[in-house]
């Protein structure tokens, strides 16, 4: 329940309307120009539509990203995540008709003679339990296959320039004398 009402949460807040209103006008005087990574103009739909590009098909999202080496990677998580669910759900399906077959009266089941009634029972159980895992992990690997285009969406508008640094730091401490560690942040403003 608590998973299709996210589902439907993130579904709805990816067909938001575009009116006027959502838009922010934005004047840019001057582009700095930098060797290092220079940042995409600020546009405030491109996650949105990353993470219903996603919704839709996974891997479209990484693919409007242009992260294309990310599509196999998201492809293998779901089709490994799949496999396992319905691997296991073959399993359960098993030990849940042969102990039909059992209850039934009849002994020509696969497993007759290797596993007693309790063995199925404790067999239906656990396949059952790996089942749902797997369904929980396929559900888990589509959620964080939007996730990822969105906040790849985002970051691709994060200006990372040589004019802001965050590098470790040694200060004197002239009280004690000791020397203390810590971060500095550096902002230059040309």
């Amino acid at each position: 329940m608590k998973v299709a009402f996210l589902f439907i949460a993130v579904f709805c807040f990816c067909l938001k309307s575009n009116s006027q209103n959502d838009t922010i006008p934005l004047k840019y005087d001057k582009v700095v120009e930098s060797k290092s990574f220079q940042a995409n103009p600020y546009d405030a739909n491109a996650p949105a539509k990353a993470a219903f590009y996603s919704a839709i098909l996974p891997g479209l999202g990484q693919a409007y990203n242009k992260s294309y080496w990310k599509i196999p990677l998201v492809y293998a998580g779901l089709g490994t995540t799949l496999f396992f669910y319905f691997d296991n759900n073959s399993r359960y399906l098993d030990y849940r008709n042969a102990y039909k077959r059992r209850l039934a009266g009849y002994e020509d089941d696969e497993f007759f003679g290797i596993l007693t009634d309790e063995n199925l029972i404790r067999g239906q159980k656990q396949f059952r339990e790996f089942r749902d895992i797997s369904l929980l992990l396929t559900i888990g690997m589509y959620i964080l296959n939007i996730i990822d285009a969105n906040v790849e969406a985002h970051l691709d508008q994060f200006s990372i320039t040589e004019d802001l640094s965050l590098r470790p730091s040694q200060i004197q401490n002239y009280s004690n004398g000791q020397n203390s560690f810590g971060l500095s942040l550096s902002l230059k403003i040309k």
